[in-house]
């Protein structure tokens, strides 16, 4: 009987070991590196959040230049890490690749659609949390002159900026000045050029500027605070960057994520397919913190409450640039 019980006790810690080894997860980062304040960072976060919680470490990739992404990949699914998880729709072409080579391994992509079975894809509707910033923004001007610089031009941002101009006008902005810092990788990390651009668009009236531009976005924030106007963030919350300087930022929440495509490798319920996060998922949404309850009134944060609510409810119906590549604005 002892022998039968050692022996089941013995089997359930080999149980238990398995299934621990089988949570072996990996997160890649896209250009601009971990700590950009944004997009990157947010992800770190939720890996972060997943290990403090659970005790799993996990292994990362900062990567320098688009050669080491296949690489990356496959040493990550050789190396028996599972669930993989990648940060950026730039990832996609490679993971298409590698991806049927490694049936058994789940990958999650954040920002592309993918279509493998073992591949998650989750987008955001970036338009609705930028239609929101929008509202803020165009509430907040005295100038009614508002700024958008986004980072490498490409149908994605233009889907920030279009979102962030529905609200804006609807908030009563008459004119919403639209930039891009570049169309190569190198747009995501030039904090400098994001300045330049934020201070050409407030020459030209505007007093808030909102940023969809990754590391560049730094400068942006930096720019409009050193000329007393406002600047927006994006993706992480960026209120406590220029405190009192930043109106809101629109959290895209990158780093649930991340936390729920590891917490799915932990648990087994991994989920092919795309997942399409907005604000009724909870996805996109502003941010308020102490950083910028002083420039919220109650009536503006009642307006953006508002119009919160009318998009989840689908009374407003913010345009969606992925889909029709107009901004009817």
């Amino acid at each position: 009987m002892k022998r039968i019980l050692f022996g089941l006790l013995a089997a359930t810690a080999l149980s238990f070991s398995a299934h621990a080894q089988e949570a072996k997860p990996a997160l890649l980062f896209d250009l601009g590196g971990k700590f950009d304040k944004s997009f990157n960072e947010a992800s770190f976060n939720g890996a972060e959040k997943f290990k403090t919680e659970t005790g799993i470490e996990y292994v990362e990739f900062e990567i320098s230049n688009d050669a080491q992404r296949e690489q990356a990949l496959r040493r990550f699914a050789d190396d028996g890490r599972n669930p993989i998880v990648m940060a950026g729709f730039t990832w996609a072409s490679y993971l298409e690749k590698v991806a049927p080579d490694y049936p058994d391994v789940k990958f999650t992509i954040i920002d592309m659609v993918v279509d493998k079975p073992n591949i998650s894809s989750v987008v955001f509707k970036e338009h609705e949390g930028s239609y929101l910033v929008g509202v803020m923004a165009g509430l907040a001007s005295q100038t009614k002159k508002v700024g958008f610089v986004g980072g490498m031009d490409i149908p994605l941002i233009r889907r920030f900026g279009c979102g962030y101009v529905g609200g804006a006008k609807a908030a009563g902005a008459t004119e919403v000045f639209q930039n891009m810092t570049g169309d190569t990788p190198a747009a995501w990390n030039d904090p400098t050029k994001g300045g330049e651009i934020t201070k050409t668009q407030i020459d030209q009236g505007a007093d808030v500027v909102y940023a969809a531009a990754g590391g560049t976005g730094v400068g942006v924030l930096q720019a409009a605070a050193d000329a007393g106007k406002l600047g927006i963030g994006v993706d992480s919350n960026q209120n406590g960057l220029q405190p009192g300087k930043v109106l809101t930022s629109m959290l895209k929440r990158v780093d649930v994520a991340v936390y729920n495509a590891f917490m799915d490798g932990k648990n087994g319920t991994f989920s092919g397919g795309i997942h399409d996060l907005g604000l009724k998922e909870g996805g996109v949404d502003y941010a308020m913190d102490d950083n910028n309850k002083d420039l919220v009134t109650p009536e503006m944060l009642a307006a953006v409450e508002k119009a919160k609510a009318d998009i989840i409810a689908g009374t407003i119906t913010v345009h969606d640039y992925m889909s029709d590549d107009s901004c009817p604005y």
